[in-house]
């Protein structure tokens, strides 16, 4: 049954809008979140079309959980309180153990995967989740409307919602890049192919973006067919950064001072290698440290004038196999510290915890910023530091993140796992001309804000409304 209140635009992911933090006076603290789809969503009925919309996503902690239970939710959002023990078999066990590595190529396939009982029990798991926000979904939406399903942890949403919903248009966006073809079978047959379609199922002219974040390599014959499954259309949709936010933020106080601090660390006269990401496996940190040793190693002219600084803040500790990669960026970088370091200089300034202020300083002082994913569906990191680098910076790309569709013909082109190239390019930048760097910049960060995250939202929403 079709709610009473059936919106129009509806949009699900596994983490909502808003998140709500329990008080020790028994009081709920809302704190709303930002991105690209909250700024999106926001855009909606700005010209008076009356557009109503709802976001769907789960309760992921107590405070959200209680918040549910007391009816106390932000208008607008509806959160689904699905049980604790089938999320995180849903969330852990399928989507950031399995999906997440067949996406990125993370798999040391003569070791993993080994698809058990326990994957079934925790597949079974996915199941329920994505079946309660296709019943969600079909029970909010107004006839007609458009429904956009973010990410991987929904991939079964989209076909689920077809079966129950014929009439929406239903659009599925990936914020990963997504499966090459000869990945694919790793997944169980049955699995696989469900996958697949449950995937592409949508209502008449729903897009799709398997191609997560523009990831291009996704569209060129490795989409499953998409092509051919009647309805079906694949588009490209790559978030951009938010020049007007970044820009202003950048210029706040905290930022500045943070400024100071670093470039206290870093000494008078000395350039900066900089990179900023979450200690995530398809991030490649520790074969960006290796390459910049092996800048130190062949190109000695280099040993106490360069600096490189790591921000790599946690990423899902709660995996044994994050806590390992924790501890060898950790590791690495000790290494390279004592094997070159002076009473002077510390070549590597690697901070293992999350400082948004402190990754913006760092973004304005960059000469060359390092971004070498061995797979990623868009990376805005690539996009943020040109458009608030205070003197130009040299961006060291690798082509397999999805910027590189856009910003590669300013950027340094790396294969991610070519160490000694990766020094080369490192180089490379560093001693690019001062004016060139500064013209690449300016191109870089006109590509990187093409399309900022409303406009970007609204983007997919046309691309449904015109098939």
């Amino acid at each position: 049954m079709v709610s009473e209140h059936a919106a129009q635009v509806l949009v699900a992911s596994n983490r909502g809008p808003v998140s709500y933090t329990l008080r020790e006076d028994g009081s709920l603290d809302a704190r709303r979140g930002g991105g690209g789809l909250v700024s999106g969503l926001s855009a909606i009925g700005r010209d008076g079309d009356g557009a109503s919309s709802l976001w769907v996503c789960a309760a992921l902690g107590d405070g959200d959980r209680e918040a549910v239970r007391r009816g106390a939710g932000e208008p607008g959002v509806r959160m689904l309180d699905i049980d604790a023990g089938v999320h995180a078999d849903a969330y852990n066990g399928i989507a950031n153990s399995v999906l997440w590595f067949v996406h990125h190529m993370l798999y040391q396939t003569p070791l993993e995967p080994a698809f058990d009982a326990e994957f079934r029990r925790q597949w079974a798991a996915y199941e329920t989740y994505n079946r309660a926000f296709a019943d969600a979904l079909a029970a909010e939406a107004a006839p007609g409307a458009v429904v956009m399903v973010q990410d991987y942890h929904l991939c079964l949403v989209p076909g689920m919602l077809r079966e129950l919903r014929p009439d929406l248009r239903i659009g599925h966006f990936s914020h990963t890049p997504w499966a090459r073809r000869r990945l694919l079978p790793l997944l169980p047959d049955d699995i696989g192919a469900a996958a697949a379609a449950r995937t592409a199922g949508r209502g008449p002219g729903g897009v799709p973006d398997p191609a997560l974040g523009g990831h291009l390599r996704g569209v060129r014959g490795d989409v499953l067919g998409a092509g051919a499954l009647e309805g079906t259309a694949v588009g490209v949709h790559g978030l951009g950064a938010d020049a007007d936010f970044l820009r202003a933020r950048s210029q706040r106080q905290d930022v500045e001072e943070w400024l100071v601090r670093l470039r206290e660390r870093v000494g008078a006269g000395r350039r900066t290698v900089v990179r900023v990401d979450r200690t995530e496996l398809s991030k490649n940190i520790v074969r960006g440290l290796l390459a910049y040793r092996r800048l130190l190693t062949d190109r000695p002219e280099w040993r106490g004038q360069v600096v490189h600084i790591a921000f790599a803040y946690p990423s899902r500790q709660d995996l044994a196999v994050y806590r390992d990669y924790m501890a060898s960026v950790r590791r690495l970088a000790e290494e390279i510290n004592a094997e070159y370091g002076t009473d002077d200089w510390q070549p590597v300034l690697l901070e293992l915890d999350d400082d948004f202020a402190r990754s913006l300083a760092a973004y304005r002082m960059a000469d060359v910023a390092l971004v070498n994913p061995v797979r990623d569906g868009m990376n805005l990191v690539a996009k943020e530091v040109p458009v608030v680098s205070d003197e130009g910076c040299a961006l060291v790309l690798s082509r397999e993140a999805g910027a590189y569709e856009e910003l590669g013909e300013d950027a340094i082109a790396v294969n991610p796992y070519d160490v000694m190239a990766t020094a080369d390019a490192l180089h490379e930048a560093l001693v690019m001309d001062p004016q060139e760097r500064a013209e690449r910049t300016k191109r870089l960060a006109a590509a990187a804000t093409a399309l900022p995250p409303t406009a970007w939202f609204l983007d997919q929403l046309a691309a449904l409304a015109s098939e």
